[in-house]
């Protein structure tokens, strides 16, 4: 995998030429630029995915894909949470001008969540950590170059693009099936309609997915670049990005053609798509150092000028983290525009003694008392290669809201991995798979300072029975 890597990393400066139907003479010129186009857009590939998920759901755009219970491992998006309910609101105001999310005020239950442009970068968040402040408000996203004076009472978000999405998440308290009920009803109340019908709004359209293979895992072959086509078809292009213009238009990516490679220029594509995937995991792997607590292993995988281009849509003049970008959504979607203020977390691929995490062996992970968070804290496992949960397991998550978890005489709670539950631990159990690696996201929600100033310390997974 070494040479590979740096193959392709000496493939990443390209040369100049044109790229037709068929490969031209200088195929690394097509390599080097298809690997490039992976890395640059990820971000878009990756929300053109979930939107065609919806639309294979049954969904339509201005509509809201919802869970009605606790999603499962046919949730596929990358590193989903599954100890809450999942709400996404696919906005188009290019078919239907400004557009209206509502959010209900945080009482009896509790959204959070991000409002995004295509590229997933935050216009704002919502919630009590957001705009509305768990007040409730009427967001309005505003087409891109909208000039028109908005009226007081909205929230107005200005988009760069044509469309958006909003992740949100209706909190579920015990984890219970009452509980669940709750957050489902309570999340109901959001609302989704056009500006031009605010005085009297048409209901708001609900489509469950819950039942549903929701695929939006990365396609490292030629479906990357035909999902990129359709993004770069619809969405105008951003001044910020205009470079890239002639570079994927070597590779067959020309706004206003169809893309049509031939057998030949397919194959090409595929070999770069396999290579970016090296790359890309290599970058992902680099960003767990430095580790968030010194001498461990979780760590924060997202590179600090990507949290803060996702923030502020990459306003500094002089800094466009394209690569790490590239990294995060290879193995997230969403992002936040207050990171820290309503969720926060840490992520390991490695056990305490630095090996990676094997699906056939057994591990602990010991969650010391008083975690520091006001709402919950649960960790997630997802499949090391394509980072969706791990198929046809039964569940993927435990944490201080799962019904029945057992806690420790001082308070803490021992968290197992493996393939089999450990005697009389099946409640603290979250199943892997032999034959594959793992990787896990510890989520605080609510989180406070006791993370931060690190006088709290979660520590790194133990392996206590080697496959």
């Amino acid at each position: 995998m070494r040479k590979e890597l740096l193959v392709t990393l000496s493939l990443l400066c390209p040369s100049s030429t044109a790229f037709a139907q068929a490969p031209s003479a200088d195929d690394s010129l097509v390599h080097s630029r298809a690997i490039q186009a992976v890395i640059w857009g990820m971000p878009a590939v990756n929300f053109d995915l979930m939107l065609q998920a919806a639309l294979k759901a049954g969904a339509r755009e201005n509509q809201i894909v919802f869970w009605s219970r606790i999603p499962d491992w046919k949730n596929q998006t990358l590193t989903p949470n599954p100890s809450t309910v999942y709400l996404m609101p696919f906005i188009d105001t290019k078919s239907n001008g400004p557009m209206v999310l509502e959010v209900p005020p945080a009482s009896g239950g509790e959204i959070t969540g991000t409002i995004m442009d295509a590229w997933q970068a935050a216009l704002d968040d919502v919630g009590p950590a957001g705009a509305d402040k768990g007040k409730g408000g009427k967001y309005l996203i505003l087409p891109p170059g909208y000039a028109e004076k908005t009226l007081d009472g909205y929230i107005a978000l200005a988009s760069d693009t044509d469309m958006g999405y909003a992740l949100l998440r209706s909190n579920v308290g015990s984890g219970s099936e009452a509980d669940v009920a709750k957050a489902v009803a309570y999340a109901k109340q959001i609302k989704l309609y056009p500006l031009s019908q605010a005085a009297a709004p048409p209901p708001t359209a609900f489509v469950d997915v819950v039942d549903v293979t929701y695929d939006s895992t990365i396609p490292y072959d030629v479906r990357f670049f035909r999902s990129l086509d359709r993004f770069i078809q619809r969405e105008p292009w951003l001044e910020r990005d205009k470079a890239m213009i002639d570079q994927i238009k070597a590779i067959g990516i020309e706004k206003g053609k169809p893309f049509d490679p031939g057998p030949q220029a397919q194959k090409m594509l595929e070999e770069a798509a396999r290579d970016a995937r090296l790359w890309l995991d290599h970058r992902y792997e680099g960003l767990f150092r430095p580790p968030f607590y010194e001498g461990g292993q979780w760590a924060l995988p997202v590179a600090h000028d990507v949290t803060e281009g996702l923030a502020n849509r990459f306003a500094k003049p002089n800094v466009y983290p394209v690569d790490d970008r590239g990294a995060f959504y290879s193995f997230a979607f969403s992002s936040v525009k207050h990171l820290g203020s309503g969720q926060f977390y840490l992520v390991t691929i490695r056990d305490k003694e630095g090996r990676p995490l094997e699906g056939g062996s057994t591990y602990r992970l010991t969650v010391p008392t008083n975690a520091p968070v006001s709402l919950y804290w649960s960790g997630t496992v997802y499949d090391r290669d394509t980072h969706g949960l791990i198929r046809d397991t039964k569940w993927s998550s435990r944490g201080s809201n799962t019904p029945g978890l057992q806690t420790n005489a001082d308070g803490s709670a021992d968290i197992f991995f493996g393939p089999k539950a450990p005697d009389g631990k099946q409640s603290n159990w979250v199943p892997t798979k032999a034959g594959g690696g793992w990787e896990i996201i510890f989520r605080f929600y609510g989180p406070q300072k006791a993370l931060f100033d690190k006088t709290w310390r979660l520590p790194d997974i133990e392996r206590i029975a080697a496959q």
